[in-house]
């Protein structure tokens, strides 16, 4: 029963995963050259929209970091501060936004005061920016050109990495369609194809393939991803979805290790659309690394460490599809100087954008699938008196159609209205991400905006009124974390 269950959530959590990113334009060295105010007007910085009145962003649907604390702590520690990624803690958990008919996004903005227990300094409010893609039936998808590279080192042996990977793929080739295609690479201290790119309709030879996947040596990272790429580009289908997908702790020790060099071979690839996506295991994880080639190759990057955990982020909030919605995603929000003193955007640090780079399409964005949300916190301080119609932010988000690659665009004016509801009154939803963005932002060391008891009392009850276990799991960790610190 429990290599069943294992099974189950692990092949809904790859279906997923390719289902997120397409290839798309852009470089992501150009994003970050190019934003001289990142860092700046990015988190734990308050910005005055006098001297800098716009937050741009591109869109991250990544859950890694928090997938990772979350093991960390329930095994009796604090992450590593630098692992901590606000927007990754709110990123993992479900969302009520309503959902756009067409492709592209709805946008969506709401927010509150602060709870009672919240330190502020001035009339503080917190604003919520919701973006929202249409979801799909899996039975709409396109056909799936697949190029697993399974980290196959000695550190792989450890339990809940290469046993959990070997039944997740078992699982996939039952479960893809006969015209799905897959192909498997392994990699230790060198690089191995055990399968060129072969339709599931032969599913025999692509489980003989899988039962060879053995641990053994050291992780030569650069020559899995230089074969996995070869791979999938010798077996590129036209019309379908090209991936690659990484399955790995991260831990790069031999051969090429450096995040730059890598990254070249993962970016000239992902333009010839084929997206990397990252498959994060482990208790020693190279989480650093792992988002980064995601970030670099159109793709993304998650953590799993058990079933239960992969059947609730890949199952419930992750569409069993591989279509793409929107590529080079960007969120621009500008704040109204007569209306707001300052402002603070909470995560997204490594995802800026030049300001006057949103409309740039040559500049990387963020790429999101079927069925996604994307939601960014906002502490924002009132200047004095202000009505309740006044307002306070503009939200607008740009994205390329995946088919024609035209750009589109969406808007949201924010009013003080909007935001002025007390925090008893807030969305269920809306306490839930404030309690991951401020666990994370404790955990990341930064000045306790509220105690982590207080924290738990609120994590509690929006797990009372929402009734969700992954909430409640929230709330213990909070409840953890305050014991270990």
């Amino acid at each position: 029963m429990r290599r069943t269950m294992v099974r189950v959530a692990a092949v809904s959590m790859l279906l997923a995963l390719a289902g997120c990113s397409a290839g798309g334009g852009g470089d992501s060295t150009s994003r970050e050259a190019s934003a001289p105010n990142a860092g700046l007007a990015q988190g734990g910085t308050d910005r005055n929209p006098l001297e800098d009145p716009q937050s741009t962003f591109a869109v991250d649907v990544d859950t890694a970091s928090y997938g990772y604390a979350r093991r960390v702590i329930q095994d009796g520690n604090l992450p590593d501060p630098t692992m901590v990624r606000p927007e990754e803690f709110v990123n993992a958990f479900d969302q009520d936004y309503p959902e756009p008919r067409g492709d592209g996004f709805a946008v969506f903005a709401d927010g509150s005061r602060p709870p009672a227990a919240h330190r502020t300094d001035g009339d503080v409010r917190l604003m919520r920016v919701g973006l929202q893609t249409r979801s799909e039936t899996a039975a709409r998808r396109p056909d799936a050109s697949l190029t697993f590279v399974v980290d196959v080192s000695g550190s792989m042996a450890e339990p809940g990495r290469l046993d959990l990977v070997r039944d997740a793929l078992h699982t996939l080739v039952d479960e893809l369609r006969p015209t799905d295609a897959v192909a498997i690479v392994a990699f230790s201290s060198e690089a191995r194809v055990l399968r060129d790119m072969t339709r599931v309709s032969e599913k025999a030879d692509l489980h003989a393939a899988i039962d060879r996947l053995r641990p053994d040596a050291s992780t030569n990272l650069a020559a899995g991803l230089n074969v996995g790429y070869r791979v999938a580009r010798d077996g590129f289908r036209e019309g379908t979805s090209n991936r690659v997908i990484v399955l790995s702790d991260g831990l790069a020790n031999t051969g090429s290790t450096d995040a730059d060099t890598i990254l070249r071979q993962v970016r000239e690839e992902a333009a010839k659309e084929i997206a990397l996506l990252g498959v994060g295991v482990g208790s020693d994880y190279g989480d650093a690394l792992m988002e980064r080639l995601a970030d670099g190759g159109d793709g993304f990057a998650v953590y799993v460490s058990e079933p239960s955990q992969a059947r609730d982020v890949f199952v419930n909030k992750l569409p069993a599809t591989l279509e793409v919605r929107a590529l080079d995603a960007k969120v621009q929000v500008t704040f109204d100087s007569r209306t707001v003193r300052d402002y603070r955007l909470i995560g997204y640090e490594n995802r800026a954008v030049a300001d006057e780079d949103f409309r740039n399409d040559a500049v990387d964005g963020g790429e999101v699938g079927p069925g996604h949300s994307v939601t960014a916190l906002y502490a924002v301080r009132l200047a004095g008196d202000v009505d309740l119609g006044a307002p306070v932010a503009a939200v607008r988000v740009r994205w390329l159609d995946p088919a024609t690659r035209n750009p589109a665009e969406a808007a949201h004016t924010v009013t003080v209205s909007d935001v002025d509801r007390g925090f008893e009154a807030a969305a269920p939803r809306f306490t839930v991400d404030y309690v991951a963005a401020y666990l994370a932002e404790s955990l990341r060391g930064g000045e306790d905006a509220i105690p982590l008891a207080d924290l738990r009392r609120i994590a509690d009850r929006a797990a009372d009124r929402t009734e969700d276990p992954a909430v409640r799991e929230l709330a213990d960790l909070v409840d953890r974390a305050d014991e270990l610190r």
